[in-house]
């Protein structure tokens, strides 16, 4: 009709103007379909490219996301190595443990399966979330590990109340005898995030979080040969995460094991003599290193207070954390190598070597003890006075004023150069974490720290041990070894052998001489004599005038500005070949002859089967012998 009008009126003014403006209408609406058209193109190759691209180009990955939602890889973890001691006996091993895990599902876990599980375990439920916010990837979140057989049966048989819930079998360390050797043995626990930062910064990707690592002691130094290789398996999960079936499985290669260089026994008595002294005399805190001067071989290492490193294998409770954390005594302290106090009157040694080397006295030469220095009236303890006496009788009645005058003639640089060459005032080289360095007093210490001169009276200080000088118990039981074995400095070790879960020695540790102090044999031998005499005239001699088998001793007292004196005792046997070296120190537990010398006789009497009844296979060799 509307064409008709036009065709109509076309002759017309009017129907004119409505013919040409009806055709523009119609050329506007043309070219609104032409871009309508064209965009509805543009629109249909984009989707068939994206098609295209997922499909062909990002179809393998995609492919495996969609297998990630429905295959879980778990990893399963390696036992760590067995310790044991020289002999055999094992000292930590593992021990299978019942483990609830969490997989991952497609869905946040429900409030209700939280719930249950927090009653279930006994634990709360904001800790059960806090774990599932800290998770990332596919491993299944560790919830609670040892669990009682009671728990295991309730989640396998309620499945449906526990979905992706699953129990597994996990190997825990085990600490056999408890407290003993704690503090060489070290612990393990579970990785924290600055220490994953800390190994990701250093290179090494194969930590991830939720990994038991070595925390301290051995378990630490030799984490990376102790943890193996942890293993794996595919588990296909239905839409809750509930495991269906195992589809594969990578078995877990077990850590390498350690021989140590100690002895059970031997460290079992050393722990033993401690504990009884101490407890007699109300004590809190000691040490002792047991030697072998000939090797360096450790063969027994004690600290105290202790700890019983069980505890942080599953975590440690915040009870028994508190108990540790807050003992003003620090167990977790490995005395025996971190420990630094003033060796006292075990300093000796040095002073006594150092001025025989340097000649600045003759081994007859007699010094007069009036009780105290006639240059500056520092005295003996308790005020003796023994009158004209030589070396070796200065040595074994440790008589302070006769040193004072060694510290004097020697001069404070060489005397420092001396108890470097021992050395005192750096690492001995043993495998355990955190050694501390000692210290040898000096005018560059003093001045360095405190900004002042140096004066004779610390010269006389530092010639018996006292004032700056800080050694620990491993450093002087290692002075003791260089006296023994006529001036080697042997570098301490624990372990003997690293052994590959098939019985091969990965790595064997053998006695590495660091130096040879080049001390004159006749020098040696009169410090030897001079330390002998001490356990049978001089200030040992009270415990050891008697001791079956001879041996050297040296007792010492160190001031301590916090309280009560410290007690030293050091020494080896037997005498004519020595093969045991041993330093003891009692904390704030006044003379070492009173304190320290009745744990090094127990120790000694140990070592040489003394302490067991007497029968023709353990009688003490003859001395000549």
């Amino acid at each position: 009709f509307y064409i008709y009008t036009i065709l109509n009126d076309f002759k017309t003014p009017k129907g004119v103007l409505i013919y040409y403006r009806s055709k523009l209408k119609l050329k506007f609406l043309d070219k609104r379909l032409k871009i309508l058209a064209a965009i509805v193109t543009l629109i249909v190759v984009a989707l068939i490219s994206r098609l295209v691209y997922l499909q062909i180009y990002q179809g393998e990955y995609f492919s495996k996301l969609a297998d990630g939602n429905r295959i879980r890889l778990v990893s399963t973890s390696a036992p760590r190595g067995i310790i044991y001691d020289r002999n055999g006996v094992q000292l930590v091993n593992n021990r299978p443990a019942f483990t609830v895990e969490l997989l991952p599902s497609l869905e946040p876990v429900s409030p209700e399966v939280v719930a249950r599980l927090a009653t279930l375990l006994n634990i709360s439920v904001d800790e059960i979330n806090e774990k599932i916010s800290h998770h990332s990837g596919f491993d299944p979140v560790t919830l609670k590990i040892d669990v009682p057989p009671e728990i295991v049966t309730i989640i396998e048989e309620q499945q449906d109340l526990y979905p992706g819930v699953f129990i597994d079998t996990k190997p825990v360390r085990n600490y056999i005898y408890k407290y003993e050797g704690a503090h060489a043995l070290g612990y393990v626990s579970e990785i924290s995030d600055s220490e994953l930062e800390d190994k990701k910064k250093a290179g090494d990707d194969s930590y991830k979080l939720g990994d038991i690592i070595g925390k301290f002691g051995l378990e630490k130094y030799y984490d990376k040969y102790l943890r193996g290789i942890p293993g794996g398996e595919q588990v296909e999960v239905d839409v809750t995460g509930r495991p269906v079936q195992r589809l594969g499985m990578k078995n877990p290669v077990s850590g390498a094991s350690l021989t140590l260089t100690i002895d059970h026994n031997l460290q079992e008595a050393t722990e033993k003599a401690m504990d009884e002294v101490m407890s007699g005399i109300n004590a809190q805190a000691a040490a002792a290193v047991v030697l072998n001067p000939q090797t360096g071989e450790v063969l027994a290492m004690v600290s105290r207070p202790t700890y019983d490193p069980n505890l942080f294998a599953l975590g440690i409770s915040t009870k028994d954390w508190n108990a540790i954390n807050n003992n003003p005594h620090y167990p977790l302290d490995n005395k025996a190598v971190t420990g630094e106090y003033p060796p006292g009157s075990t300093f000796k040694i040095i002073t006594g070597t150092a001025a025989l080397m340097e000649k600045v006295v003759t081994p007859d030469e007699l010094i007069f003890d009036s009780g105290q220095h006639w240059i500056i009236p520092k005295t003996n303890a308790d005020g003796e006075a023994l009158g004209y006496i030589n070396f070796e009788q200065a040595l074994a009645h440790s008589d302070n004023v006769y040193f004072y005058e060694m510290g004097n003639r020697l001069g404070i640089d060489r005397l420092a150069k001396w108890a470097r060459i021992f050395g005192i005032g750096e690492k001995t080289g043993i495998d355990l974490p955190y050694e501390a360095v000692g210290n040898v007093a000096c005018p560059e210490y003093k001045r360095k720290v405190f900004d002042e001169d140096w004066y004779l009276a610390e010269t006389f200080d530092a010639s018996i041990g006292q004032g700056f000088t800080l050694a620990t118990p491993l450093q002087m039981a290692l002075v003791m070894s260089e006296a023994a074995n006529g001036g080697k400095k042997y570098r301490p070790y624990l372990v003997k052998d690293i052994i590959a879960p098939d019985g091969t020695v990965i790595k064997h540790f053998d006695p590495v001489v660091e130096r040879d102090l080049n001390i004159d044999p006749s020098v040696i031998s009169l410090v030897q004599e001079g330390l002998h005499e001490v356990s049978t005239v001089g200030t040992a001699a009270a415990m050891f005038k008697d001791f079956p088998v001879p041996i050297a001793g040296k007792t010492g007292t160190a001031e301590n500005s916090h309280g009560r004196e410290h007690g030293w005792f050091v020494a080896y046997g037997p005498f004519d070949n020595p093969n045991i070296a041993v330093a003891v120190i009692v904390e704030n537990a006044g003379y070492g002859a009173t304190s320290a010398v009745p744990i090094g006789y127990k120790i000694l009497s140990a070592a040489f089967g003394l302490d067991k009844p007497k029968t023709p296979e353990n009688q003490p060799a003859p001395a000549q012998q």
